[in-house]
């Protein structure tokens, strides 16, 4: 019961401070008189940082900017505030992936490359990167997508100094993607399964698997195919987690022969002589004769 008061008290608090919200709504007064600088608090519930002033709330970016603006909060709002928040129209707005496909046909300023990489690499034909669809921007009607989250912030803080870049006249090819079919077969193997063939092949090497009643050769071949099978990135949970069980049991099935290779002498044992598994195991190793039960698994 007294968690959900305190919920209850806590949002009646946030409904309070939305309705009686300053000039500067939910950014810093501080960060825009300080450091002309755009900070959204928004993103943050808490209300830490917020304070009350002349009947109005504001929320300050952090504890130094809050103590600022207790000890002089006339400093930070009208009409002795240096710079007044721009309008709502004039503020950078940040789009989800969906939200700029829906704005189609329109597209991304500077052709899509991130301004704000663009700049800050001092508008050298290097600092040319293309941006990533999920990180963009709508301001000034006008879409802009960033190389990361951190070029991203960047902008949503002076979108003033990298809205209007112009792009020098020799651009960097654009990158189309190739298709893996598209390739001759030992590029495919190279960009496509080189890298899970070579990660199989050097558990094979580790492990020198060897089946009970099965070659050298077709031991390896089939742990090969387990280990394909259980690290598939693009298998489900399901079939990765039964082929790591399937490649389980085919080890365990192979130390059989070391196991049994190491206790084994050509003088009898009584049974009270042997190892406490020695002769389940050995019970194990000789019905493995005459059946390849993993072989049918692989698909």
């Amino acid at each position: 019961t007294s968690v959900i008061y305190i919920q209850t008290y806590l949002e009646r608090i946030r409904q309070e401070l939305k309705s009686r919200l300053g000039e500067f709504l939910y950014y810093c007064p501080v960060s825009l008189a300080l450091d002309k600088e755009l900070v959204d608090c928004s993103v943050s519930p808490s209300l830490q940082f917020a304070a009350e002033f002349h009947g109005h709330y504001y929320k300050m970016a952090s504890t130094e900017y809050l103590q600022k603006f207790l000890e002089t909060p006339e400093k930070f709002v009208p009409p002795l505030a240096p710079y007044p928040l721009p309008p709502m129209n004039m503020l950078p707005k940040r789009l989800t992936t969906a939200a700029v496909k829906a704005m189609f046909p329109r597209q991304a300023e500077m052709m899509g490359f991130c301004p704000v990489t663009f700049l800050d690499g001092n508008l050298r034909y290097e600092a040319l990167v293309a941006g990533t669809i999920e990180y963009a921007v709508e301001y000034r009607g006008k879409i802009f997508i960033f190389e990361n989250e951190e070029k991203l912030d960047k902008f949503m803080r002076k979108p003033e100094i990298y809205w209007n870049l112009k792009l020098p006249h020799k651009l960097p090819p654009k990158k189309e993607p190739v298709l893996l079919t598209s390739l001759p077969m030992l590029g495919y193997l190279e960009q496509g399964v080189a890298t899970a063939i070579i990660k199989a092949l050097t558990a094979v090497g580790c492990l020198k698997p060897k089946y009970p009643f099965m070659s050298m050769k077709k031991s390896a071949l089939l742990y090969t195919a387990y280990h394909l099978k259980a690290f598939n990135p693009k298998n489900s949970t399901y079939v990765r987690k039964k082929y790591k069980k399937k490649m389980e049991q085919f080890e365990d099935g192979c130390q059989l022969i070391s196991y049994l290779g190491s206790i084994m002498t050509s003088r009898y044992k009584e049974p009270k002589e042997r190892p406490n598994d020695f002769d389940h195991k050995l019970e194990i190793f000789l019905a493995l004769k005459g059946t390849q039960p993993a072989l049918s698994l692989v698909i």
